[in-house]
């Protein structure tokens, strides 16, 4: 069984019109089937083209605008050395965890700030 293309049926179709129709309904016959073969060739091309370009996908948005990664980082880092380092020095020093518990709580309000800054 042969496989029939849309644009080998219209073709058929326009040439069979045409021997009905007579010559006198030629050009309009020409300028329906050339119509109907530039939807197709668009139709074809689109769907080429969406095959090849990849579906973007949306962009996530960042996780604080306006504050580098970087600095998020850094200010980790830098509490994370001054928080152990302090209660390791109020360790050996037999001090009272009073002074240990407020550095503690500075290091929490500095990165409170710094989320809350960073966030405007």
């Amino acid at each position: 069984m042969e496989k029939r293309s849309p644009t080998g049926d219209e073709l058929r179709a326009s040439v069979e019109a045409r021997r009905e129709l007579g010559p006198e309904y030629e050009d309009s016959l020409i300028e329906g089937f050339l119509d109907k073969m530039g939807q197709e060739i668009d139709r074809r091309v689109e769907e080429r083209v969406a095959a090849r370009v990849p579906q973007q996908k949306p962009k996530a948005p960042a996780v604080r605008p306006g504050v580098d990664a970087g600095q998020r980082l850094a200010l980790a880092i830098v509490s994370i050395v001054f928080g152990v380092g302090s209660t390791l020095a109020f360790t050996i020093a037999d001090r009272s965890a009073g002074p240990m518990v407020l550095v503690w709580f500075g290091i929490i309000v500095v990165n409170i700030a710094f989320a809350v800054g960073s966030r405007r």
